[in-house]
C-alpha cells in the first residue's frame, strides 16, 4: 500500500467513524444492556475498512450506503460470535408471552401488568424487573422459523434472509400486526409509534409520557410480548 493511498483510506476513517458510531448506538438501543456498544463501534471499524477497500464505484451505489451495509454486517457477525441473548432471558420472555396469551383468551380482553405478574406467580415489581431485563426482545427471531440447533439470530437488526422476509411482507401478516397494534394499550401503542414512527429513543420517550427511561423500557418490553402472543400464528412459536 503507498502512502497517499494509506492517506486516504486514514481521512476516510476519521470522516466515517461518526457513520459507524451512529450504527453502533442504532442497533445498541435495541439490544440488552450486556452488549457493550465500544465492541459494536469496534466491529463496524474493521467494516468499514472492508468498504473502503472493496468500494467500487463504477457499479453506481454512493459509497455511505455501500459502507453502511458493510458496517452493520460487521456487527451483525459480532453479535453473532457473542450470542447477546442469556438463555434465561429468552426462557422468561417466552413464559411472558404464553402467560399473556393464556390471559387474552380467558378475559377477551389485554391483560393488566397486575394480571400478567399474577400469573406468573410474581410480585408485580418482579414482574416488572424481567420487563426490564428483557431490553431487546423483538418481534421476530430467526429462531422463530429455524429448525432446533440452528443458531438464533434477532431479525430486526439483521440484513435478512428471504423465507423470514416474505412472512414478514405477507399482506396477512401486515393486516394482523396492524390489528395487533391497535390492541395495544395506549400507552404501549404510543411507545410504539414514538419509537418506530417518529424514531424517537426511550429516553426522549420517556420525556413525553412524563416517566423514566427504564420504565419505558419496560412499556416497549410488554408491547412486543403482547404482540408475540398475538401473532404466533404466523412467527411459529
Amino acid at each position: 500500500m503507498t502512502a497517499t493511498i494509506r492517506l486516504v483510506i486514514e481521512r476516510s476513517v476519521d470522516e466515517y467513524s461518526l457513520l459507524v458510531k451512529r450504527i453502533a448506538y442504532q442497533l445498541a438501543a435495541r439490544l440488552p444492556a450486556s452488549v457493550q456498544v465500544d465492541d459494536l463501534v469496534q466491529a463496524g471499524m474493521m467494516g468499514l475498512l472492508d468498504a473502503l477497500n472493496h468500494f467500487d464505484e463504477t457499479q453506481g451505489a454512493q459509497f455511505e450506503t455501500y459502507a453502511s451495509q458493510r458496517i452493520r454486517g460487521a456487527m451483525l457477525d459480532e453479535l453473532r460470535e457473542i450470542d447477546w441473548v442469556p438463555r434465561s432471558v429468552r426462557k422468561n420472555a417466552r413464559d411472558i408471552e404464553r402467560a399473556i396469551s393464556l390471559l387474552q383468551q380467558q378475559l377477551g380482553l389485554a391483560p393488566t401488568e397486575f394480571e400478567i405478574a399474577q400469573q406468573l406467580g410474581l410480585a408485580l415489581q418482579e414482574y416488572q424487573a424481567m420487563l426490564a431485563d428483557a431490553r431487546g426482545h423483538q418481534l421476530v427471531y430467526y429462531e422463530d422459523f429455524q429448525h432446533e440447533g440452528d443458531e438464533p439470530i434477532e431479525l430486526n437488526i439483521t440484513d435478512g434472509r428471504p423465507g423470514i422476509l416474505q412472512i414478514l411482507q405477507d399482506e396477512g401478516m401486515q393486516q394482523a400486526l396492524a390489528e395487533a397494534i391497535e390492541l395495544l394499550p395506549e400507552r404501549e401503542r404510543m411507545v410504539m409509534a414514538m419509537y418506530y414512527q417518529e424514531d424517537l429513543n426511550l429516553k426522549e420517550a420517556g420525556a413525553v409520557l412524563g416517566v423514566s427511561e427504564s420504565r419505558v423500557c419496560q412499556i416497549h418490553s410488554q408491547a412486543i410480548m403482547r404482540l408475540r402472543a398475538v401473532l404466533k400464528d404466523w412467527i411459529g412459536q
